[in-house]
């Protein structure tokens, strides 16, 4: 990818995502007054009990607006390549979206720019709002970058930082983080458009980055799986990290309980690590090495997710 963007005040744009995230983006590109050529997103998927097709967020919005919509199996066929080319872009722009093959990022004369959830080059891959929350980071914020052959490793334009609340929840932060994303996405294409972005290289970046580059890979099942032998701290964080998608869990009874919100309580527990303590009304905790963790609300498996006080009224422990 060149160190340069070429000029063009109004440049059309290709857009490509899927989920919610996506289109509070694209919506801020339309509201901006950008030109649209046309958006990509994934094909329809059953889904639900009924397996009905569900349309993506990004297919809804695009045909409220009446653009241009592409859902291609394979983005890497004849006929999809022949349609995009035939959108004449000068930018495209992904969010939220899947992994785009070379033939497609480096279509346009302007290149391919996307929205990511961290402060590159921190927190690359695929859940980096997640892997804040979980290692505990009290910052993060929202980079957009050229896309390159790595993933996630493209030139810099522009970033902006977002603080984390102690009791902040990954699914809490994605809400600001997506709002965050969509202005930061409008000034970086009147930036493009204007011939006043400079795009900075990670290398630069990393010289001055701490010893330690954290990553943010997929998250897999024994990522959500509680130990109790942790530190409250580090409970705490994997919670609110994980809420509410996919969501922290434990066992209880033989079966699966997830965690949605809980606040930490420090103390020396008298219990073993993963002892549940609850006075059968309103209070119910596990024990950790150097605290509890106090429970607000929870799932447990084949029932719905609940308050707590909802929960323990129809809870009778073993004894």
């Amino acid at each position: 990818m060149s160190d340069t963007i070429p000029k063009k005040q109004t440049p059309r744009i290709v857009f490509m995502g899927t989920p919610e995230f996506a289109v509070a983006s694209l919506d801020a590109l339309v509201q901006a007054g950008f030109t649209i050529a046309g958006v990509i997103t994934a094909p329809d998927k059953p889904a639900g009990r009924g397996m009905k097709l569900q349309q993506s967020a990004v297919k809804k919005y695009a045909e409220e607006k009446g653009l241009h919509l592409l859902q291609p199996e394979k983005l890497r066929s004849p006929q999809f390549l022949e349609a995009l080319k035939a959108l004449n872009a000068d930018l495209q722009i992904v969010v939220a979206f899947r992994m785009l093959p070379e033939v497609v990022w480096s279509m346009p004369p302007m290149g391919t720019i996307n929205v990511h959830g961290s402060l590159l080059p921190l927190y690359r891959g695929a859940a980096p709002i997640n892997w804040a929350v979980i290692n505990g980071e009290r910052e993060t914020g929202v980079t957009t970058f050229q896309l390159q052959h790595e993933i996630d490793t493209g030139h810099i334009l522009l970033q902006t930082k977002l603080p984390i609340g102690e009791e902040e929840t990954a699914g809490e932060l994605h809400d600001r983080m997506k709002e965050a994303g969509a202005q930061l996405l409008v000034q970086t294409v009147q930036g493009i458009a204007d011939g006043t972005l400079e795009p900075i290289p990670q290398e630069v970046l990393l010289q001055n980055a701490p010893t330690e580059i954290k990553h943010a890979p997929k998250i897999h099942t024994d990522t959500c799986r509680i130990d109790w032998s942790k530190s409250v701290h580090a409970v705490h964080n994997l919670i609110r990290g994980l809420s509410p998608y996919p969501a922290a869990f434990t066992q209880l009874g033989g079966k699966t309980l997830k965690i949605y919100k809980a606040t930490k309580e420090l103390a020396t527990p008298a219990e073993a690590p993963g002892t549940f303590v609850t006075d059968g009304k309103a209070t119910f905790k596990f024990a950790c090495t150097d605290g509890y963790i106090v429970v607000k609300e929870l799932q447990l498996e084949g029932k719905k997710r609940l308050p707590v006080e909802d929960f323990l009224r129809g809870f009778r422990p073993a004894t």
